[in-house]
């Protein structure tokens, strides 16, 4: 099928030029595999797995079948005061994945979501344990958090937050662990730890005990791949339980295999207070986030609230939706069965070392990686963004989709991917940047 610019018209695009993409639309029809299809009927490979969502690939029978399956059955209620068997399943399938004493499971509908979400459980946190006082957020620059208000304002990028004013007070960023000493290096920098220490500073400065929690993504994700160095998390897990302060880690994209394991907190050995998730729980098919809470922290607000009263007023019409947590159930029953977290660890030694061999090419000026993650920098073309937009519209036409943020390549293959599918992704890249 073939479209104009006129039959796009009456859509308002996220994060996109919608003159310039509406003048020359690139749109997918079809998805199998690790392939999307445009609608010239050409092959595009994925490897940025949507976007980080589709970590088993595309067009699952699975999970397709388990959502008709519950639509039929029941494809809605309400889950306030009422509940529904799928949810209280994939809330235990969930826990079951998590680290130890992460028990509690609050579902949600994205990312996004599930930040704003974590920023409200920390407040009520705080204030049943008496401790109100605790207003303050710490984040960090070019973090992303999502797009509501709360995690706008918790992200660092420049570009997401300058059209937006002040957006929630009391939030306040420690700096980012790129260096520019630590260019291509390969998994977890050796030097930059020390850059915890701004959250030491701010509990000095603003006082520990006025800082409800820190949010990171233990690798920042939409960013471009900034790996923590050594030392660096766990040192911000000390500081925290030094001062009282919430550890929230944005798994959102790292989450269920992407470094190897189900979740990075794993990974890095350092378990957060709460772990955010999306994307990849139900494998991009139907929209769902989930908050994951320590024991002790769904302790305390459960047992203030009176006896037969509501114990937190918060949540979402579309909260534990049950087609949704058919999805999930059925993206977790294909990670287990296939093994899915082991094969993307397998597979991240053969991927890194492919993208790594692109570092001789003279538009690339930094490459950062871990798992099945990578960020590719591209040498700036004039204003920021220039370059990155030429070659996702070039490779876009040369048949691969690559995530862009900036002049970044943000890379993600589905954990499903071999490696000739690796070589086929990193062959075109290097086709494309070397000709451009």
């Amino acid at each position: 099928m073939q479209y104009t610019a006129n039959t796009l018209e009456n859509q308002w695009m996220p994060f996109t030029a919608n003159r310039d993409f509406k003048a020359d639309p690139r749109l997918v029809v079809k998805g199998k595999g690790i392939n999307y299809t445009n609608h010239h009927g050409d092959n595009i490979i994925d490897g940025s797995s949507g976007l980080f969502c589709c970590a088993a690939g595309h067009g699952r029978q699975e999970i397709a079948d388990a959502v008709a399956e519950q639509l039929m059955e029941l494809d809605f209620c309400p889950h306030f005061q009422i509940g529904s068997p799928p949810s209280f399943e994939l809330a235990s399938r969930v826990s079951a994945l998590t680290p130890d004493n992460m028990n509690n499971v609050f579902f949600t509908n994205s990312g996004s979501e599930s930040i704003d979400s974590a920023l409200k459980i920390a407040m009520a946190y705080h204030s049943a344990r008496g401790e109100s006082c605790r207003s303050r957020f710490v984040s960090r620059e070019r973090a992303y958090h999502g797009a509501n208000i709360g995690g706008t304002s918790l992200s660092g990028l420049m570009k997401n937050r300058q059209t937006f004013g002040s957006l929630m007070p009391g939030v306040v960023h420690m700096r980012h662990t790129w260096a520019p000493e630590s260019r291509f290096i390969r998994g977890q920098p050796e030097q930059g730890a020390e850059l915890a220490e701004d959250l030491l500073r701010f509990c000095e400065l603003l006082g520990g005990g006025n800082i409800a929690a820190c949010f990171v993504e233990p690798i920042a994700g939409s960013t471009g791949c900034l790996v923590p160095p050594i030392g660096y998390l766990e040192r911000l897990r000390e500081i925290c339980d030094a001062h009282g302060i919430l550890l929230v880690f944005d798994e959102v994209i790292t989450g269920f295999g992407r470094t190897g394991k189900p979740f990075a907190s794993q990974t890095f050995g350092v378990t957060p207070d709460m772990m955010t998730l999306a994307k990849a729980l139900t494998n991009g098919v139907l929209p769902m986030g989930a908050v994951v809470v320590k024991d002790k922290i769904y302790d305390v607000i459960n047992d203030a609230a009176p006896d037969g009263a509501i114990d937190f007023f918060h949540g979402y019409t579309y909260s534990g939706n049950p087609t949704s947590c058919a999805a999930g159930l059925a993206t977790l029953n294909i990670y287990e069965k296939e093994n899915l977290f082991q094969r993307g660890a397998d597979l991240s030694e053969y991927f890194l070392d492919c993208v790594f061999d692109l570092e001789d090419i003279d538009s690339v000026t930094d490459i950062r990686g871990y798992g099945l993650f990578a960020g590719v920098d591209l040498a700036v073309d004039g204003v920021t963004g220039v370059a990155g937009t030429k070659a996702l519209k070039a490779l876009f036409e040369a048949g691969l989709h690559i995530k862009f943020t900036g002049d970044t390549a943000v890379m993600a293959p589905p954990l499903i991917s071999k490696k000739s599918d690796i070589d086929n992704i990193v062959g075109i890249l290097r086709e494309v940047l070397t000709s451009t």
